[in-house]
């Protein structure tokens, strides 16, 4: 059985450059068996005949084949093609040159799931000669623009901040700290807020101060 190959199309249009006033065609074919391409373009259609795939290497061997009529004419003996090991790729010449894009490829207006939008070729009619269809080309790059968050190495240099975290507490009296470490008290308990009145609550504890509330006399 026959099976239909993915084609992808794409275009430009031109009423006075013919070389941009092509089609580009892709038709996928992984492993195909190159000696058993059969092509034919018309000014009117294109067909294709092949083989596919390896039985030695435990390739599914396949039918591929496939017949198109185009919307408009082409210019068969100024069209060009390639053929590599996944796929057969042709660059059609439209015969009438001008402006507007061809609405669809296929003559009858039917849907075809094995015809698809080149989307790596393809860019808007008004934008084919702007600067907008380079830009568009750039974008389609997942990685495009990427590069410069190389910059971001740059960061690195937060990573003195994380010298902060055995640093000074805010308001922590230095000389303090180093006196109580000389005297075998160790080092602070910063855990609940080190401060100048933190640091000096123990200090506090001796001196006169109203009795508690418990131990005052009732009043009468």
């Amino acid at each position: 059985m026959t099976q239909h190959p993915e084609v992808l199309w794409a275009q430009r249009s031109s009423e006075t450059n013919d070389e941009k006033n092509v089609i580009y065609l892709t038709v996928n074919l992984p492993d195909i068996q190159e000696s058993t391409l059969v092509y034919d373009l018309t000014p009117t259609s294109i067909s294709l005949k092949a083989k596919s795939g390896d039985a030695s290497k435990g390739i599914l061997e396949k039918e591929l084949g496939f017949n198109l009529d185009f919307f408009a004419e082409v210019v068969p003996e100024l069209s060009t093609k390639k053929l590599t090991s996944r796929s057969f790729s042709v660059v059609l010449r439209k015969k009438e040159k001008k402006a507007e894009f061809w609405p669809r490829l296929t003559k009858e207006k039917v849907k075809n799931a094995f015809i698809k939008t080149d989307f790596s070729k393809w860019v808007d009619e008004d934008e084919q000669d702007g600067p907008e269809a380079k830009v568009e080309e750039e974008d389609a790059d997942p990685m495009g623009g990427m590069g410069g968050m190389g910059g971001m190495g740059g960061m690195g240099g937060m990573g003195g901040m994380g010298g902060m975290g055995g640093g000074m507490p805010p308001g922590m009296d230095f000389e303090k700290m180093m006196a109580q470490m000389g005297g075998g008290g160790g080092m602070p308990d910063f855990s609940g807020g080190a401060g100048p009145s933190g640091g000096d609550e123990g200090d506090d504890s001796d001196d006169d101060g109203p009795p508690p509330l418990e131990e005052a006399e009732p009043s009468k």
